[in-house]
């Protein structure tokens, strides 16, 4: 069972391998959004030399960093659920002898292992050679990767969330649309979490958001270090953890709720 899993993966992989001029160009476009935000921050820090617990060196390896880290656990597992569901594969699905949720992870970590291998390092390549990015030692390397592993797992989980919900709404485009803004904007990816006001730290304290982008991305660029890091890990954990809960309710309530809408 196990290997028809890591089969999955390897075909996701491949799949995403035969598309792969348009993650060549996603890394131009990446590219170019970080040197947006980049001049951007530099005219916002103007003289200062720290904001919001942040210096202005750290700034550009922050952006940098939460963008590509973005590029690896960014999937469309809520779209490709909703259209099974509406398409009535699902059905199909359900009557074979594996998980339907862990089939859409693995697909989805095959899609992530391709954006790593051909989007994140070579992207951040790229903006090493033209933006100021401080790299982080080998040991903040090994802790930032097995964060991002998190970003994944939560963002999937996320993802699976919406996703199910066309089992109770028949279309959720709606609902897609407002989580993917929901988890770039609270995530920190936009603006970082230091930057926001002071009565939205303690309720994003209590949301899944923060443990996706902003705190590996603290974690590489120092400004969470030695026990708030492993901290931070333990919260990224927490939430996944949390988050299999809802997910193992809404999936049982949702293959009571089964009708196929396509022919």
């Amino acid at each position: 069972m196990i290997s028809a899993y890591l089969e999955l993966i390897r075909m996701r992989f491949l799949m995403m391998l035969a598309y792969r001029v348009n993650y060549y160009s996603g890394i131009v476009i990446y590219a170019l959004t970080i040197g947006a935000y980049y001049f951007m921050w530099k005219a916002i820090y103007g003289d200062a030399q720290t904001l919001a617990g942040f210096s202005v060196d750290q700034m550009p390896t922050y952006i940098a960093i939460s963008w590509m880290a973005r590029a690896f656990y960014f999937n469309n597992l809520d779209r490709e659920i909703s259209n099974e569901i509406r398409d009535g594969s699902v059905a199909v699905q359900m009557t074979r002898p594996y998980n339907y949720l862990l089939v859409k992870m693995m697909q989805g970590f095959g899609e992530g292992l391709f954006r790593l291998t051909l989007f994140m390092v070579p992207g951040m390549i790229v903006v090493w050679f033209i933006f100021p990015i401080h790299l982080a030692d080998p040991m903040r390397w090994l802790i930032f990767f097995v964060m991002i592993w998190f970003s994944f797992l939560l963002n999937s989980q996320l993802n699976i969330l919406t996703g199910l919900f066309s089992f109770f709404v028949e279309n959720n485009e709606g609902l897609m649309r407002m989580k993917r803004v929901v988890v770039d904007l609270l995530s920190g990816v936009v603006v970082p979490i230091a930057f926001f006001p002071g009565w939205a730290k303690p309720v994003l304290d209590w949301l899944p958001f923060p443990a996706i982008t902003y705190l590996p991305s603290s974690v590489f660029t120092g400004k969470l270090s030695g026990s708030e890091a492993w901290q931070a890990l333990l919260v990224q954990f927490l939430w996944f953890a949390v988050l299999i809960v809802p997910i193992v309710f809404m999936w049982r309530a949702s293959r009571r709720r089964l009708f196929v809408q396509g022919g």
